[in-house]
């Protein structure tokens, strides 16, 4: 059975590839800032994870280690949207960003890099908001910044991880109904669950930004 790590799998677009990695059999080791989950299965366990406290990290790369769990496929979901729209930048609202949605993620991505097989897959949630050739359809600069350099992320750590045969890449789900997206999104979190699913457990190229299983421009 293959092991799916993915954060913020309590709700929104974590909760839902948790639940279709689920359905297709794979062991699903989810995280949430409070450790509980809705879901309830066999082959699902929720360990409580806050990205944006290194020790929190620690403890749980560390449980993951004594678990002997190798995984298959890492999913950085979790993220934050904490722009007003207003100016100037919020300074304090773009240093907590990028301790969420970049450093965190990298932190965490590193150190879990011991227990990934070698030929696995390591998805970032990007966006399109941190696409640079497309016009901004809103002004919201802090998650803008961080998601542009989650996929800056993505290109190095797919560099670094040629000789482990790694694929890397960054996706942009689209405007989901969320929490985060809200209930006027037109996407249902399934959509893009299905299509990770369908791009993690697919031969791509690594080190690329994707919407809907293509590539889209930086």
């Amino acid at each position: 059975m293959k092991t799916l790590v993915v954060t913020g799998a309590s709700r929104g677009i974590g909760k839902a590839i948790a639940e279709k990695f689920l359905s297709e059999s794979w062991y699903v080791i989810g995280t949430s800032t409070s450790g509980k989950a809705s879901l309830k299965r066999d082959n699902f366990e929720i360990y409580k994870l806050d990205v944006s406290d290194p020790e929190s990290i620690e403890r749980f790369a560390k449980a993951l280690a004594r678990s002997k769990k190798k995984i298959d496929v890492l999913i950085n979901n979790a993220g934050v949207y904490l722009d007003e729209d207003t100016s100037p930048l919020n300074t304090k609202a773009l240093r907590k960003t990028l301790e969420v949605n970049l450093i965190g993620l990298a932190d965490l991505t590193e150190r879990l890099l011991p227990h990934i097989n070698n030929g696995a897959h390591i998805i970032s949630m990007s966006s399109g908001a941190g696409s640079i050739t497309d016009e901004p359809d809103a002004y919201k600069p802090a998650y803008q910044i961080s998601k542009a350099a989650v996929n800056m992320f993505t290109r190095t750590l797919a560099e670094a991880l040629k000789k482990r045969n790694i694929t890397v890449s960054s996706v942009d789900p689209g405007w989901v109904r969320t929490d985060m997206g809200s209930s006027s999104a037109p996407r249902d979190p399934k959509e893009p669950a299905e299509e990770i699913f369908k791009m993690a457990t697919s031969e791509v190229n690594s080190g690329f930004f994707w919407h809907k299983n293509k590539k889209r421009a930086w």
